[in-house]
């Protein structure tokens, strides 16, 4: 059932930023070479044309997503495409025009609606009026968890209560076990309402980062080891160490969570725009816990492709601020501690919780 919902807003770039050299996606880069939220292959041929007013390649490009089921990508793919449209409208009113009913169009249609809201200074009024799109886009196909993040991000958004959260959950994790989007929205709810989830069900208010971990080290436990959800713990650790009170949890958590991130890292494609996200968050990550080789192993991971979480949170230059700290590690000798890399961490701007707050990034996972 789907009552009143609504989603994550994304303050996605509507393309992407180069400095220095650029290069094509997905081809080798030279060191001095980066690219802020670059696209992948399959989604950069949808932007273009989407640059051109043609909306096709972008319905296509969400049709095979369905198909074959590849919900990580739906989801990302999703937000990226109504950021894009949020900036240039044109080709995505086309489409809406055009296929009132397809569900790719229902799907950003949803999450750009939900985008304009979040900024909103009437933010609960255009939330409760962007939940029927919500309903719409999760009747368009049952297996999609997508909207179903899109519910969990809006119930935070919207303050809603615990009873509900849990009844969101349960459809969400019905459909997508390991859903990260899900896992994500469902992490940051608890951290803004001081609820703890547990298996499928909120428990009693308590919050604190021990609970985050507690339910990002149990997801990361049942889900497979080239999930995404395996990176869930070190987003635990990224809202502690980014909570301005220093960390509230024992050095060998932050640790093992980090460690369990660099295991799916190693797993995933080298210098790929797919993994930047996660990589970029476990950089700073790494970082913060002073872990320079790991760090340095990480950095050449990740190549080229830089993304704005999490160096939006501390520079007004995200990129800028990846190549200064990349400059500054690589040119430091493997024994050498690179003293003060990291500005100070922001202050928290929601209620004490694990360290997160409504401002929802690029690649924000």
């Amino acid at each position: 059932m789907v009552c009143t919902m609504a989603a994550l807003p994304s303050l996605i770039r509507s393309g992407w930023m180069t400095k220095r050299l650029t290069c094509p996606v997905g081809r080798p880069s030279a060191d001095d070479e980066a690219v802020l939220d670059a696209p992948d292959d399959r989604l950069s041929p949808a932007l273009v044309a989407a640059g051109r007013s043609e909306y096709a390649t972008a319905a296509a490009l969400l049709a095979a997503t369905r198909t074959a089921a590849e919900w990580e990508h739906r989801d990302r793919y999703t937000r990226r495409l109504a950021a894009f449209a949020r900036s240039r409208p044109e080709w995505f009113d086309t489409w809406r025009t055009a296929a009132p009913d397809d569900p790719g169009a229902l799907l950003v249609g949803t999450q750009l609606a939900v985008d304009r809201a979040w900024t909103s200074p009437a933010r609960a009024e255009s939330l409760r009026e962007a939940s029927p799109l919500i309903t719409a886009a999760a009747h368009a196909d049952a297996r999609d968890p997508v909207p179903w993040r899109i519910a969990l991000d809006h119930a935070r958004g919207s303050r809603a209560g615990h009873r509900y959260f849990e009844e969101l959950w349960e459809a969400a994790v019905r459909r997508a076990p390991h859903h990260y989007g899900c896992h994500v929205a469902a992490l940051r709810y608890l951290a803004v309402s001081c609820c703890v989830l547990r298996g499928t069900t909120p428990h009693t208010p308590r919050g604190s980062h021990r609970e985050c971990f507690d339910f990002a080290e149990q997801a990361a436990q049942d889900a497979p080891d080239d999930s995404l959800v395996q990176a869930l713990p070190a987003r635990a650790a990224f809202g502690c160490l980014t909570d301005g009170r220093g960390p509230q949890v024992p050095r060998a958590r932050l640790d093992a969570a980090a460690d369990r991130a660099i295991a799916l890292s190693a797993r995933l494609p080298a210098a790929d725009p797919w993994p930047a996200e996660v990589r970029n968050k476990l950089l700073y990550v790494l970082l913060r816990l002073e872990r320079w080789a790991d760090a340095r192993a990480q950095l050449r991971l990740i190549g080229p492709y830089a993304t704005s979480f999490p160096w939006d949170r501390l520079s007004d230059d995200p990129l800028g601020l990846f190549l200064r700290l990349r400059e500054n590690l690589l040119t430091a000798g493997a024994h050498t501690t690179p003293a003060g890399l990291l500005p100070a961490p922001p202050r928290p701007r929601s209620r004490p919780g694990c360290g997160h707050n409504d401002r929802v990034h690029a690649g924000d996972h």
